[in-house]
Protein backbone atom coordinates (compact mmCIF):
# COMPACT_ATOMS: atom_id res chain seq x y z
CA UNK A 1 0.00 0.00 0.00
CA UNK A 2 1.24 3.46 -0.93
CA UNK A 3 2.02 5.90 1.80
CA UNK A 4 -0.17 8.39 0.58
CA UNK A 5 -2.77 9.37 -2.03
CA UNK A 6 -4.10 11.76 -4.10
CA UNK A 7 -7.53 11.83 -3.84
CA UNK A 8 -7.28 11.78 -0.56
CA UNK A 9 -5.77 15.14 -0.51
CA UNK A 10 -8.20 16.64 -2.65
CA UNK A 11 -11.26 15.31 -1.02
CA UNK A 12 -9.97 16.43 1.49
CA UNK A 13 -9.81 19.94 0.13
CA UNK A 14 -13.01 20.01 -1.51
CA UNK A 15 -14.62 18.91 2.44
CA UNK A 16 -12.67 22.02 4.26
CA UNK A 17 -14.06 24.07 1.12
CA UNK A 18 -17.66 23.02 1.31
CA UNK A 19 -18.15 23.39 4.76
CA UNK A 20 -15.95 27.23 4.83
CA UNK A 21 -18.49 28.36 2.15
CA UNK A 22 -21.38 26.54 3.81
CA UNK A 23 -20.53 28.72 7.15
CA UNK A 24 -19.32 32.41 5.59
CA UNK A 25 -23.07 31.55 3.70
CA UNK A 26 -24.96 30.90 6.56
CA UNK A 27 -23.25 34.13 8.39
CA UNK A 28 -23.72 36.38 5.44
CA UNK A 29 -27.42 35.71 4.96
CA UNK A 30 -29.19 34.78 7.67
CA UNK A 31 -29.20 38.58 8.81
CA UNK A 32 -30.70 39.11 5.45
CA UNK A 33 -32.96 36.39 4.46
CA UNK A 34 -33.22 33.32 6.94
CA UNK A 35 -34.68 31.54 3.97
CA UNK A 36 -32.06 32.25 1.36
CA UNK A 37 -29.22 31.19 4.18
CA UNK A 38 -30.91 27.89 4.66
CA UNK A 39 -31.64 27.52 0.71
CA UNK A 40 -28.01 27.49 0.45
CA UNK A 41 -27.04 25.41 2.93
CA UNK A 42 -29.48 22.75 1.64
CA UNK A 43 -28.03 23.60 -1.95
CA UNK A 44 -24.19 22.92 -0.57
CA UNK A 45 -24.69 20.01 1.72
CA UNK A 46 -27.15 18.11 -0.10
CA UNK A 47 -27.32 19.16 -3.71
CA UNK A 48 -25.85 15.67 -4.59
CA UNK A 49 -29.18 14.27 -4.00
CA UNK A 50 -30.60 16.59 -6.99
CA UNK A 51 -27.30 15.00 -9.20
CA UNK A 52 -27.91 11.77 -8.36
CA UNK A 53 -31.78 12.15 -9.59
CA UNK A 54 -30.80 13.59 -12.92
CA UNK A 55 -28.54 10.32 -13.47
CA UNK A 56 -31.06 7.52 -12.31
CA UNK A 57 -33.51 9.61 -14.99
CA UNK A 58 -31.20 9.50 -17.57
CA UNK A 59 -30.08 5.60 -16.99
CA UNK A 60 -33.97 5.17 -16.38
CA UNK A 61 -34.58 7.04 -20.30
CA UNK A 62 -31.78 5.14 -22.04
CA UNK A 63 -32.45 1.79 -20.45
CA UNK A 64 -35.82 1.61 -22.11
CA UNK A 65 -34.33 -0.33 -25.29
CA UNK A 66 -31.77 -2.10 -23.21
CA UNK A 67 -31.67 -5.69 -23.12
CA UNK A 68 -31.81 -5.91 -19.02
CA UNK A 69 -35.14 -6.12 -17.39
CA UNK A 70 -36.48 -2.19 -16.90
CA UNK A 71 -36.55 -1.20 -13.82
CA UNK A 72 -39.61 0.00 -11.99
CA UNK A 73 -40.22 3.51 -10.55
CA UNK A 74 -39.65 2.03 -7.07
CA UNK A 75 -36.60 0.41 -7.93
CA UNK A 76 -35.35 3.56 -9.15
CA UNK A 77 -36.61 5.47 -6.29
CA UNK A 78 -34.96 2.93 -3.49
CA UNK A 79 -31.51 3.02 -5.98
CA UNK A 80 -31.32 6.99 -5.60
CA UNK A 81 -32.10 6.57 -2.06
CA UNK A 82 -29.10 3.74 -1.66
CA UNK A 83 -27.14 6.34 -3.28
CA UNK A 84 -28.07 9.03 -1.49
CA UNK A 85 -26.89 7.41 1.51
CA UNK A 86 -24.11 6.05 1.03
CA UNK A 87 -22.23 8.71 -0.94
CA UNK A 88 -21.28 10.86 2.12
CA UNK A 89 -20.04 7.62 3.67
CA UNK A 90 -17.83 6.48 0.69
CA UNK A 91 -16.66 10.52 -0.53
CA UNK A 92 -16.99 12.27 2.25
CA UNK A 93 -15.31 9.75 5.00
CA UNK A 94 -13.96 6.50 4.28
CA UNK A 95 -11.98 8.14 1.35
CA UNK A 96 -10.38 11.22 2.18
CA UNK A 97 -9.78 10.55 6.09
CA UNK A 98 -9.92 6.64 6.58
CA UNK A 99 -8.45 5.39 3.02
CA UNK A 100 -5.29 3.96 5.29
CA UNK A 101 -7.77 2.78 8.05
CA UNK A 102 -7.24 -0.85 7.02
CA UNK A 103 -3.55 -1.64 6.04
CA UNK A 104 -3.42 -4.56 3.49
CA UNK A 105 -2.25 -7.47 4.89
CA UNK A 106 1.15 -8.38 5.03
CA UNK A 107 1.80 -12.01 6.15
CA UNK A 108 2.06 -15.30 4.62
CA UNK A 109 -1.34 -17.66 5.10
CA UNK A 110 -1.15 -21.28 4.95
CA UNK A 111 -5.21 -21.39 4.64
CA UNK A 112 -4.99 -22.01 0.86
CA UNK A 113 -7.77 -19.60 0.28
CA UNK A 114 -6.71 -16.69 -2.11
CA UNK A 115 -5.95 -13.41 -1.52
CA UNK A 116 -8.04 -10.81 -2.75
CA UNK A 117 -6.99 -8.06 -4.62
CA UNK A 118 -9.41 -4.50 -4.76
CA UNK A 119 -9.40 -2.59 -7.90
CA UNK A 120 -11.40 0.68 -6.95
CA UNK A 121 -12.78 2.79 -9.93
CA UNK A 122 -13.08 6.51 -11.03
CA UNK A 123 -12.46 9.50 -8.60
CA UNK A 124 -11.90 6.93 -5.76
CA UNK A 125 -9.35 5.08 -3.51
CA UNK A 126 -8.65 2.11 -1.37
CA UNK A 127 -10.63 3.28 1.21
CA UNK A 128 -13.68 2.31 -0.96
CA UNK A 129 -13.13 -1.36 0.33
CA UNK A 130 -13.44 -0.59 4.06
CA UNK A 131 -16.25 -2.92 4.57
CA UNK A 132 -14.76 -5.71 2.16
CA UNK A 133 -11.74 -5.58 4.30
CA UNK A 134 -12.83 -5.75 7.69
CA UNK A 135 -15.22 -8.66 6.66
CA UNK A 136 -11.61 -10.66 5.17
CA UNK A 137 -10.00 -9.49 7.94
CA UNK A 138 -12.62 -11.00 10.33
CA UNK A 139 -12.06 -14.10 8.04
CA UNK A 140 -9.09 -14.84 7.88
CA UNK A 141 -8.76 -13.98 4.78
CA UNK A 142 -5.92 -12.03 3.55
CA UNK A 143 -5.95 -8.77 0.76
CA UNK A 144 -4.23 -6.34 -1.25
CA UNK A 145 -5.58 -3.07 -2.77
CA UNK A 146 -4.35 -0.26 -5.11
CA UNK A 147 -4.30 2.90 -5.93
CA UNK A 148 -5.03 3.84 -9.28
CA UNK A 149 -3.20 7.35 -9.32
CA UNK A 150 -2.97 9.69 -11.61
CA UNK A 151 -6.29 10.66 -10.54
CA UNK A 152 -7.30 11.58 -14.20
CA UNK A 153 -4.56 9.37 -16.03
CA UNK A 154 -5.04 7.12 -18.66
CA UNK A 155 -6.31 3.82 -17.67
CA UNK A 156 -3.76 2.04 -19.58
CA UNK A 157 -0.94 3.45 -17.12
CA UNK A 158 -2.72 1.50 -14.26
CA UNK A 159 -1.37 -2.15 -14.97
CA UNK A 160 1.61 -1.57 -13.25
CA UNK A 161 0.24 -0.62 -9.95
CA UNK A 162 -2.26 -4.07 -10.40
CA UNK A 163 0.85 -5.77 -11.55
CA UNK A 164 2.38 -5.08 -8.44
CA UNK A 165 -0.79 -5.96 -6.28
CA UNK A 166 -1.11 -9.16 -8.05
CA UNK A 167 2.79 -10.05 -7.05
CA UNK A 168 1.97 -9.04 -3.84
CA UNK A 169 -1.22 -11.12 -3.04
CA UNK A 170 -0.07 -14.15 -4.66
CA UNK A 171 2.84 -13.91 -2.32
CA UNK A 172 0.81 -14.16 0.26
CA UNK A 173 -0.92 -17.57 0.14
CA UNK A 174 1.09 -19.18 -3.04
CA UNK A 175 -2.18 -19.05 -5.30
CA UNK A 176 -3.94 -16.69 -8.14
CA UNK A 177 -5.46 -14.56 -6.36
CA UNK A 178 -8.81 -13.22 -7.34
CA UNK A 179 -9.25 -9.83 -8.53
CA UNK A 180 -12.74 -7.66 -7.22
CA UNK A 181 -12.65 -4.45 -8.95
CA UNK A 182 -15.71 -1.44 -8.89
CA UNK A 183 -16.36 0.31 -12.21
CA UNK A 184 -13.72 1.35 -13.69
CA UNK A 185 -11.47 -0.89 -12.26
CA UNK A 186 -12.62 -4.05 -14.11
CA UNK A 187 -11.44 -2.08 -17.09
CA UNK A 188 -7.94 -1.29 -15.66
CA UNK A 189 -7.75 -5.07 -14.82
CA UNK A 190 -8.36 -6.48 -18.33
CA UNK A 191 -6.04 -3.65 -19.66
CA UNK A 192 -3.50 -5.86 -16.59
CA UNK A 193 -4.72 -9.24 -18.26
CA UNK A 194 -3.93 -7.97 -21.80
CA UNK A 195 -0.49 -6.75 -20.58
CA UNK A 196 0.18 -10.15 -18.78
CA UNK A 197 -2.20 -12.80 -19.98
CA UNK A 198 0.50 -15.53 -18.01
CA UNK A 199 0.15 -14.53 -15.15
CA UNK A 200 -2.78 -16.81 -13.51
CA UNK A 201 -5.63 -15.14 -11.25
CA UNK A 202 -8.64 -17.38 -9.86
CA UNK A 203 -11.75 -15.02 -10.22
CA UNK A 204 -12.40 -11.76 -11.73
CA UNK A 205 -15.41 -9.73 -10.24
CA UNK A 206 -16.37 -6.81 -11.81
CA UNK A 207 -19.34 -4.83 -10.07
CA UNK A 208 -20.67 -1.93 -12.22
CA UNK A 209 -17.97 -1.76 -14.58
CA UNK A 210 -18.72 -0.25 -17.58
CA UNK A 211 -17.15 -2.93 -20.41
CA UNK A 212 -18.64 -1.51 -23.37
CA UNK A 213 -18.79 2.09 -22.08
CA UNK A 214 -21.26 4.20 -20.69
CA UNK A 215 -23.50 7.12 -21.88
CA UNK A 216 -22.23 9.56 -19.40
CA UNK A 217 -18.81 8.97 -20.76
CA UNK A 218 -19.40 11.94 -23.80
CA UNK A 219 -19.18 14.52 -21.02
CA UNK A 220 -16.05 14.09 -19.48
CA UNK A 221 -12.76 15.37 -20.29
CA UNK A 222 -10.18 13.97 -18.89
CA UNK A 223 -8.47 10.96 -20.14
CA UNK A 224 -9.55 8.03 -18.17
CA UNK A 225 -13.31 9.68 -18.27
CA UNK A 226 -13.33 10.04 -22.47
CA UNK A 227 -11.75 6.43 -22.42
CA UNK A 228 -14.99 5.25 -20.85
CA UNK A 229 -17.13 6.40 -24.07
CA UNK A 230 -19.81 4.63 -25.02
CA UNK A 231 -18.49 2.29 -27.52
CA UNK A 232 -15.50 4.70 -27.71
CA UNK A 233 -12.25 4.06 -29.69
CA UNK A 234 -10.44 3.09 -26.56
CA UNK A 235 -12.76 0.03 -25.44
CA UNK A 236 -12.89 -1.47 -29.20
CA UNK A 237 -8.89 -1.07 -29.30
CA UNK A 238 -8.53 -2.97 -26.26
CA UNK A 239 -11.27 -5.34 -27.29
CA UNK A 240 -9.02 -6.10 -30.05
CA UNK A 241 -5.79 -6.45 -28.53
CA UNK A 242 -7.50 -9.33 -26.19
CA UNK A 243 -8.46 -10.82 -29.49
CA UNK A 244 -5.02 -10.75 -31.03
CA UNK A 245 -3.68 -12.43 -27.64
CA UNK A 246 -6.21 -15.03 -28.18
CA UNK A 247 -8.48 -15.33 -31.27
CA UNK A 248 -10.70 -17.70 -29.16
CA UNK A 249 -10.29 -15.07 -26.10
CA UNK A 250 -13.54 -15.89 -23.96
CA UNK A 251 -14.95 -13.67 -20.43
CA UNK A 252 -15.19 -17.35 -18.74
CA UNK A 253 -13.34 -16.04 -15.65
CA UNK A 254 -15.42 -13.03 -15.19
CA UNK A 255 -18.09 -12.66 -13.00
CA UNK A 256 -19.74 -9.04 -13.95
CA UNK A 257 -22.24 -7.56 -11.28
CA UNK A 258 -24.59 -5.25 -13.35
CA UNK A 259 -27.95 -3.23 -12.41
CA UNK A 260 -30.95 -1.72 -13.90
CA UNK A 261 -30.80 0.74 -11.67
CA UNK A 262 -27.12 2.18 -12.19
CA UNK A 263 -27.07 5.85 -12.60
CA UNK A 264 -23.42 5.92 -13.75
CA UNK A 265 -22.99 2.86 -15.69
CA UNK A 266 -26.22 2.53 -18.36
CA UNK A 267 -27.30 1.16 -20.11
CA UNK A 268 -27.51 -1.88 -18.07
CA UNK A 269 -26.25 -4.13 -20.47
CA UNK A 270 -22.92 -2.16 -21.16
CA UNK A 271 -21.52 -3.83 -18.02
CA UNK A 272 -21.52 -7.00 -18.48
CA UNK A 273 -19.17 -9.59 -20.86
CA UNK A 274 -20.04 -12.15 -23.36
CA UNK A 275 -19.19 -15.55 -22.18
CA UNK A 276 -19.24 -14.11 -18.21
CA UNK A 277 -20.76 -14.72 -15.51
CA UNK A 278 -22.91 -11.86 -15.66
CA UNK A 279 -25.45 -11.23 -12.46
CA UNK A 280 -28.08 -8.53 -12.56
CA UNK A 281 -29.07 -7.10 -9.25
CA UNK A 282 -32.14 -5.00 -9.85
CA UNK A 283 -33.00 -1.56 -8.20
CA UNK A 284 -29.23 -1.39 -7.44
CA UNK A 285 -27.45 1.91 -7.39
CA UNK A 286 -23.94 2.19 -8.69
CA UNK A 287 -21.74 2.84 -5.67
CA UNK A 288 -24.05 0.96 -2.94
CA UNK A 289 -24.01 -1.76 -5.61
CA UNK A 290 -19.91 -2.35 -4.37
CA UNK A 291 -21.58 -3.15 -0.75
CA UNK A 292 -24.68 -4.93 -1.63
CA UNK A 293 -24.89 -8.35 0.18
CA UNK A 294 -25.12 -10.52 -2.22
CA UNK A 295 -22.68 -8.84 -3.99
CA UNK A 296 -20.44 -9.55 -1.16
CA UNK A 297 -21.13 -12.45 -0.39
CA UNK A 298 -21.62 -14.04 -3.99
CA UNK A 299 -18.79 -13.07 -4.66
CA UNK A 300 -16.52 -14.15 -1.60
CA UNK A 301 -17.96 -17.68 -1.97
CA UNK A 302 -16.05 -18.06 -5.12
CA UNK A 303 -12.70 -18.20 -3.39
CA UNK A 304 -13.97 -21.67 -2.29
CA UNK A 305 -13.65 -23.25 -5.26
CA UNK A 306 -9.72 -22.57 -5.26
CA UNK A 307 -8.76 -25.20 -3.27
CA UNK A 308 -10.30 -28.26 -5.91
CA UNK A 309 -8.43 -26.03 -9.11
CA UNK A 310 -5.56 -23.74 -7.39
CA UNK A 311 -3.77 -23.60 -10.83
CA UNK A 312 -6.40 -21.96 -12.84
CA UNK A 313 -5.54 -19.35 -15.09
CA UNK A 314 -7.62 -16.18 -16.96
CA UNK A 315 -8.46 -17.21 -19.97
CA UNK A 316 -7.22 -14.99 -22.29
Amino acid sequence: MRAGSALARLQQWLMAATLLFTVFWLIFWWPRSPFVALLGVVLSVGGYAFVLALEGLAAAWLNRLDEAPRAGWRDLLGAWWQEVRVAPQVFAWRQPFRWASLPDSDEPSGSGTPAVVFIHGFVCNRGLWLPWMKRLRDQGVPYVSVNLEPVFGSIDDYAQLISEGVRRAQALTGAPPMLVCHSMGGLAARVWLASEPETPVHRVVTIGSPHRGTWLGRFSRVANGRQMRLGGDWLRALQAREAQINPTHTYARFVCWYSNADNIVFPASTATLPGADNRLLPGAAHVAMAFHPRVMSESLALLSSAASSPSERTAA
